[in-house]
């Protein structure tokens, strides 16, 4: 039976969010995975020649099967599959970009076990929001998906993505460092510790699971924020490394546990590089324009194709280019200088560059000294789960037609609005000078709130005093 691709794809309910395409596992049926596979392939074979295309997976339990649909398509189209298993996204994205393949990788990120995704990349990088809509409307004709291929892994993606970080330090760099690390699901646990190791560092392996585990790097929970607390403590650790799903979100604890927020992770590593311009979503901390360590900072919506797509322009200006975001993944936007040595460009969300550059940053100033240094500004953000998109809509949407009734709501009568930025959600500044920020998820069901303040305990009451008023 033949079928064509936009009509599956719009029948599954699958949509792009902010990093690829997402929706419940049933969603993804064999045919649902061919037909975005074909429709992508098919959309950018008009501007690149290529006769590969590479595979990579994350622990979800629905990840291999949905592999082996793409795979088969792929087969489909005449061309060859190349298969890296289990590794994280930048992993994968990295050997295809040296490689000038496109590739797609199965992983939902951080959201439940019973949602999954696909992230497309072209041989020279993430896709954009134009692509998005060219796959979505792609009228590629297929046989329908009737039997799997069985696919043999290659571990050139782990070796190659090991490579770009350990032969840009000394192997003595971390020597007398003890660094935890948090392997859960993550698509890189088997990578990260071999790679602490070769840099010298004594490493604790911490709660592996069998289970696939959501961890969300922008909304930690309060068991993770103790874990780290405790492991400090009990094995006298200097760093605790963890990632999201697919590997492409740092969660990086100092030397007392406490975990940093990406974005100031981020701060520091672009400031380690000496990043000229960066690139960073609306939600960011305030700190990184306020410490006056770069040359140029522009804002952007939230999400990595709007920040991958300033680096063109910010690259005409200034030599090194860099973007992260609050959720800690950091995206190198040029080839840049570290150490003496050129690390290629990354365009898309990694873990283990700001983790490694502030370890190297550590070496002379304890971690939560460099970031005391920061202007003091602490960010906060939460969600609402399971909460429909429709009714978040109409709370943004009352909110930036009338904020000051909003702010009265929520408690701050004597407070006024200085700011409205509609850039991606509604983000008010207050002339308390603090910061609140409504967004629905664009990878699930979730409304959430970003806030700004002078401390860590009034930015949390901002999103608690937000929340109780939405749920009422």
């Amino acid at each position: 039976m033949v079928l064509v691709a936009k009509e599956v794809i719009k029948e599954s309910g699958i949509q792009f969010g902010t990093s690829g395409a997402r929706g419940l596992v049933e969603q993804f049926t064999v045919n649902a995975c061919a037909a975005f596979t074909h429709s992508f392939i098919t959309s950018i074979q008009s501007q690149f020649e290529f006769q590969q295309v590479a595979i990579a997976i994350d622990n979800r339990p629905s990840s291999p099967a949905m592999a082996q649909a793409c795979a088969k398509a792929v087969e489909q189209l005449g061309l060859e599959v190349i298969y890296y298993g289990v590794v994280p996204t930048p992993a994968l994205a990295f050997v295809s970009m040296q490689d000038n393949i496109p590739c797609i990788m199965v992983t939902g990120s951080h959201i439940p076990f019973d949602r999954n995704g696909l992230k497309f990349y072209r041989p020279d990088g993430e896709i954009n929001k134009a692509d998005e809509q060219a796959i979505l409307n792609a009228m590629a004709e297929f046989e329908a998906i009737t039997d799997l291929p069985i696919l043999t892994v290659s571990d050139k993606a782990a070796s190659q993505y090991s490579e770009r970080y350990t032969s840009l330090f000394d192997s003595q760099m971390l020597t007398g460092k003890r660094i935890g690390i948090y392997e859960h699901s993550s698509a890189g646990r088997d990578l990260y510790a071999p790679m602490f190791e070769a840099l010298g560092a004594e490493v604790i392996a911490l709660e592996r699971s069998d289970e696939f585990v959501p961890i969300d790097t922008e909304a930690v929970s309060d068991a993770d924020k103790q874990k780290a607390k405790n492991w400090s403590k009990e094995y006298n650790l200097d760093f605790i490394f963890s990632t999201d799903g697919d590997g492409d979100r740092p969660l990086v604890a100092d030397e007392n546990g406490d975990w940093l927020r990406g974005d100031i992770l981020g701060l520091l590593c672009a400031d380690v590089m000496n990043i000229e311009a960066l690139a960073v979503p609306v939600s960011c901390n305030t700190a990184i324009e306020s410490c006056e360590r770069f040359n140029h900072v522009i804002r952007t919506k939230i999400g990595s194709p709007y920040v991958i797509a300033e680096f063109d322009t910010l690259a005409k200006q200034y030599n090194s280019v860099a973007g992260f975001e609050a959720n800690g993944g950091f995206l190198l936007g040029s080839d840049t200088i570290v150490n003496n040595k050129t690390i290629k460009a990354l365009p898309t969300r990694d873990a283990v560059l700001p983790a490694l550059l502030l370890l190297a940053a550590a070496k002379e100033k304890p971690i939560y000294e460099l970031a005391s240094a920061l202007p003091q500004r602490f960010t906060h953000s939460d969600r609402i789960q399971n909460f429909a998109s429709e009714k978040s809509a109409v709370i943004i949407s009352e909110a930036k037609e009338n904020p000051v009734m909003f702010l009265s709501k929520i408690g701050f009568e004597d407070l006024d609005v200085v700011n409205v930025d509609v850039t991606d959600g509604l983000r008010m500044v207050l002339s308390s000078n603090d910061i609140i920020h409504l967004r629905p998820s664009g990878n699930a069901p979730e409304l959430r709130c970003y806030a700004e303040s002078h401390n860590m305990a009034y930015a949390k009451k901002l999103v608690l005093d937000v929340f109780k008023i939405i749920q009422v």
